[in-house]
């Protein structure tokens, strides 16, 4: 049977991808890399190529529109059913942090087997989070006890950040870099800045880690960037 492996390969610091990630790329018969620009070598595509001598890494093309989407999984479906035409066995495709948590990946799997019906056997391989990277990079407790977590992206609005500080201890917000202004603005309002760690391009050449209420009023991120708001814990260690 053919086989498709979403394959977590970190945040973006190639230190950060399991033993077992590593192997499947290597044993692969091709690895597939998601990119915005076809010209550049993007976060996972730079992971890859730390762990593998091969020759059979191939960039897709995604975008953040979502207009495009659907176009965009459709073309990188196209190029797993060609590897399969000729002779491929096993195709992984290489995501930054978890192939199961907002992955372009889920999406390119259901499109695979769209084209190719039951002969196709998918299969994860899990992968650090940016929350987990950001964590351990600040020193911040994403939840102990019984602390509950919500992860939730930016994307859905920063109105869904407001009801998840009301009904989570900790929240993490993924994709706000473009919101982040109204997002300060939410924490100072809800008394939650305090403690809130930001960061963006984790383990990469100019690496943001810094407290929330460190950022000037009017910062702008990438899209890409990641923000904790830490339960309160008051006195507790």
């Amino acid at each position: 049977m053919r086989a498709l492996v979403g394959v977590g390969v970190g945040p973006g610091d190639p230190e950060l991808i399991t033993v077992r990630a590593v192997r499947a790329l290597r044993e692969a018969d091709l690895v597939l890399v998601p990119v915005l620009d076809p010209a550049e070598v993007g976060r996972a595509e730079a992971t890859v190529r730390a762990h593998v001598a091969h020759d059979r890494v191939r960039r897709v093309v995604f975008a953040l529109d979502p207009s495009r989407h659907d176009a965009a999984w459709q073309a990188a479906a196209g190029e797993v059913a060609a590897a399969y035409g000729t002779g491929a066995e096993t195709v992984a495709f290489a995501t930054i942090g978890d192939p199961n948590v907002y992955s372009t990946f889920t999406a390119l799997a259901a499109a695979v087997r769209a084209r190719l019906g039951g002969d196709l056997g998918v299969s994860t391989i899990p992968g650090i989070t940016a929350m987990q990277d950001l964590a351990a990079r600040a020193g911040a407790v994403l939840c102990a006890g019984t602390e509950s977590l919500a992860l939730l992206p930016l994307t859905a609005g920063v109105a869904a950040l407001d009801r998840a500080l009301t009904h989570f201890d900790t929240v993490v917000a993924y994709k706000g870099g473009s919101r982040l202004p109204a997002v300060l603005d939410l924490l100072r309002e809800r008394d939650r800045l305090d403690g809130a760690v930001y960061g963006a391009s984790l383990g990469l050449p100019g690496e943001v880690v810094c407290p929330a209420g460190d950022l000037p009023a009017d910062r702008t991120g990438p899209y890409l960037s990641t923000l904790i708001v830490p339960a309160r814990r008051g006195g507790r260690p």
